[in-house]
């Protein structure tokens, strides 16, 4: 493929083997900021270190963790020379984000998410991508939900090309590009002043919105990143902040494209829902895409918690019957 050479450094290598003489000049910096994930990050340390394509650094910031994260991150510091560790008192993971970006030394920046599970050819397949389509600024990709447990919901991520998902985020359309599995060019990151702190909660939203601006971001139509969905996360513990933060976000977007914002576009952006809602949507989800055994867990957690509710009752009977 144009733009790749089987002699460059690190392509390919062996699966899990760092290319040591590429470690002061990698072609990637893989940017992981943890806080009590102790559940979750050795799996997602686990899928960076397998990955086919090894000629990165691992840079992880342990944002005060006060569960057993940081002893986790040690052990795999000391196993693995491309793991850069830095732990300190919490500041948030905006800050986090920020301290990775300018501490890269790749030519492209891979995020990740302590409760995610990469795919082993996600770097070659994005790196491939990049290095083909110079006009583009960020790649991303489908996704496989899964639930708490690692069960399979279904997968996400149908908008594909620079159009379909430009013009549905700005149509504040739901999540289209999925944070943890994009890569993006270091220096037009960086030329674009990196997150903005004023839209933390959205800080992904309003990242994807200026590159759009600059060239082109695409979702590649392989699932490359098994993505976590529980209730912790922060699009459900503050969802309130999100909604306002995205209103934010949206009315900045069109003011610098010099458009006008639509009448009731900012009310697509509540994000308001309760646990026993977000239950109900993994197992719906789950059914549709044929993962049985995931919607009939979370349909029989549902009438645990809803037990006289009728819209439950169906979602047990369906789960039950299998379709």
């Amino acid at each position: 493929m144009d733009g790749i050479s089987s002699e460059q450094p690190g392509w390919p290598l062996d699966r899990g083997e760092a290319d040591v003489t590429a470690i002061d000049h990698p072609r990637v910096s893989v940017a992981l900021p943890v806080h009590n994930c102790e559940r979750y990050v050795a799996e997602a340390i686990e899928s960076i270190l397998a990955q086919t394509f090894t000629d990165f650094e691992f840079l992880i910031v342990d944002d005060g963790s006060t569960d057993g994260s940081l002893a986790i991150l040690q052990r795999y510091a000391t196993r693995d020379q491309r793991i850069q560790l830095v732990s300190r008192p919490n500041t948030g993971y905006l800050v986090a984000l920020n301290e990775m970006l300018a501490r890269a030394r790749g030519e492209y920046v891979a995020r990740m998410d302590a409760d995610d599970i990469a795919l082993p050819e996600r770097f070659d397949h994005q790196i491939r991508y990049l290095e083909d389509h110079p006009e583009c600024v960020m790649v991303g990709s489908r996704v496989t939900l899964i639930d708490p447990d690692g069960a399979p919901i279904m997968v996400m991520g149908e908008a594909l090309t620079h159009e379909e998902i430009d013009n549905a985020l700005m149509m504040a359309q739901g999540q289209l590009v999925y944070h943890p599995v994009v890569m993006f060019r270091r220096q037009v990151v960086l030329d674009l002043g990196g997150y903005r702190p004023e839209y933390y909660t959205t800080e992904d939203l309003d990242l994807f919105l200026r590159l759009a601006e600059v060239g082109r971001i695409v979702n590649l139509a392989e699932p490359l990143l098994k993505y976590r969905e529980h209730l912790q996360k922060i699009g459900y513990r503050r969802a309130g902040q999100q909604e306002a933060a995205a209103r934010r976000t949206l009315t900045d977007a069109y003011r610098r494209r010099g458009l006008d914002l639509p009448k009731d576009l900012l009310d697509r952006c509540r994000r308001g829902v309760e646990p026993s809602q977000v239950l109900a949507s993994w197992a719906w989800m789950a059914l549709g895409a044929g993962h049985v055994a995931t919607a009939r867990k979370h349909a029989l957690t549902c009438i645990r918690r809803a037990p006289l509710s009728l819209s439950t009752w169906r979602l047990v009977y369906c789960a039950l019957r299998g379709h």
